[in-house]
């Protein structure tokens, strides 16, 4: 292992920075966390403001999500004044790890992560809301914007909070909050269709496309007190045919493994494996739970010579057509006003909320936020906002070299044999990573051998001259 010294040394941090690289040991570098830690709200909020101003970023509308990332280590003592390490539910399974919680705000331009904060291992996404929507303001400089999230975006405090503050949110609807029959009662045909085209269908043919309808009415949400006011929000309610074709194969697959499972167990009902007809109800049920089929399955158990168990077993036709008619349907919640925004127009706001996985995939992958282990949670509160600081800029340069590229947006360049593709900030990085540089040797100043072409093109959509580095400038 080269250690940061040796990484700083291999990566021309001395010649581009002017920084030895024999002074970024792991004890300074932890020491430097610790100095910034009391100031990281700052931090990172005047690092949001200036990369809205400097880049002209579009904050009318932003995508709110958490994850989690996972802590080796015990951290049985933990500093109270910064978020603690705790058992959770992990994204990534991790159960017998601790974890920390860190939520990102992206803008719809971009996907631009202009705020970032850490949160307990255990604290609740719905809780976390509030105080950010109020960090969002600040940041915003108190321009009005439209805050999209997932379903634990919707709570009455939170929509309450949301009201007063004026800002207008659009959240899905969480399943276990959807009125039973709803969806199966809903008309598709009479669903207004949405000129939406999803990016995955980008390149298909408009009859390979996924298609979109909308209906719309109202849901009230009410308090936890008799005293507490409903609040009453529109709802979008969205039928998606790939989803309805997925949801419906899934099914088609289930209740196929299920048969099978089903079947197995007649030939061997009464055996020496399920002697009894409480050997065989046990098994029906372990099949039913397991296959995710016990809504629509009907099974008879009866004495048969010698009071062997005899099976049988059945779908319930209607309970699956039931399940069938709510294929593809889902709701969207909002406070916009019908004259901001039609049914439509929320349905398509929503459709950027991806933009956020796709930046906690960088967050998680180029910029390998993998589980950590450090010494107290004070350096782990520090260094997950240092590595968001990391993906702020991860960012301005995809969104640089997109912009740069319009009206088109795809390159070639990044793969062989020319093959064309939006650029990502990964590729960026991956190509001008390749970069070389010759250290100063017989008197001679270190030199930037000359980039190729797709080097030179994306230098130049970000306005940089790798021929006049720092250690030219007068």
């Amino acid at each position: 292992m080269l250690g940061v010294a040796g990484w700083a040394a291999g990566w021309a941090v001395d010649e581009v920075f002017g920084i030895d690289p024999d002074t970024l040991n792991d004890d300074r570098l932890a020491r430097t966390l610790d100095a910034i830690a009391p100031f990281l709200d700052e931090i990172v909020g005047s690092a949001g403001a200036a990369a809205i101003a400097e880049f002209g970023i579009d904050v009318a509308r932003l995508h709110w999500d958490m994850t989690s990332i996972s802590l080796f280590g015990a951290y049985a003592l933990v500093d109270e004044e910064y978020p603690a390490p705790r058992f959770g539910h992990p994204k990534d399974r991790r159960t017998d790890l601790r974890q920390i919680q860190a939520g990102i705000a992206v803008s719809g331009d971009g996907g631009i992560p202009v705020f970032g904060k850490v949160y307990d291992g255990g604290a609740g996404e719905v809780a976390q809301v509030v105080a950010a929507m109020k960090s969002l303001r600040k940041i915003a400089a108190a321009k009005d914007f439209l805050l999209v999230g997932d379903s634990k975006l919707v709570s009455y405090g939170n929509v309450a909070a949301m009201a007063a503050a004026r800002v207008a949110f659009v959240a899905p609807l969480a399943a276990a909050r959807v009125p039973a029959g709803l969806f199966a009662g809903l008309d598709r045909d009479a669903a207004q269709p949405v000129d939406y085209v999803a990016g995955r269908d980008t390149d298909k043919a408009p009859a390979d496309r996924a298609e979109y309808r909308v209906l719309e009415d109202c849901m009230s949400i009410t308090g936890p007190r008799k005293c507490d006011p409903p609040v009453t929000l529109r709802r979008v309610l969205v039928h998606c045919s790939a989803n309805a074709r997925g949801q419906a194969q899934a099914r088609a697959l289930k209740l196929e493994r299920a048969a099978d499972d089903l079947e197995r167990l007649t030939r061997a009902a009464g055996t020496r494996h399920y002697p009894t007809p409480a050997d065989v109800h046990r098994r029906a049920a372990e099949i039913g739970k397991k296959r995710r089929v016990a809504a629509y399955l009907t099974c008879t158990v009866e004495a048969g010579e010698h009071d062997k168990p005899g099976f049988s077993w059945s779908w319930n036709s209607a309970a699956v057509d039931a399940e069938a008619a709510t294929d593809g349907w889902y709701a969207l919640l909002t406070s916009l006003d019908p004259d901001q925004a039609d049914a439509c127009e929320v349905l398509i706001r929503y459709k950027g909320q991806p933009i956020v996985e796709r930046r906690y995939s960088d967050f998680k992958g180029p910029l390998a936020v993998a589980p950590l282990f450090l010494q107290h949670n004070r350096r782990i509160t520090a260094l997950i906002h240092v590595i968001c600081l990391a993906l702020l800029v991860f960012c301005l340069i995809e969104r640089q070299v997109r912009q740069a590229l319009e009206p088109e947006t795809t390159m070639s360049g990044f793969y062989p044999g020319n093959q064309k593709t939006r650029p990502t900030g990964r590729l960026v990085f991956q190509v001008l990573g390749r970069l070389q540089l010759v250290p100063a040797r017989h008197g001679a100043g270190p030199q930037v051998p000359l980039p190729d072409r797709i080097q030179t093109r994306l230098l130049d959509m970000l306005g940089t001259d790798p021929t006049r580095p720092r250690w030219l400038t007068p």
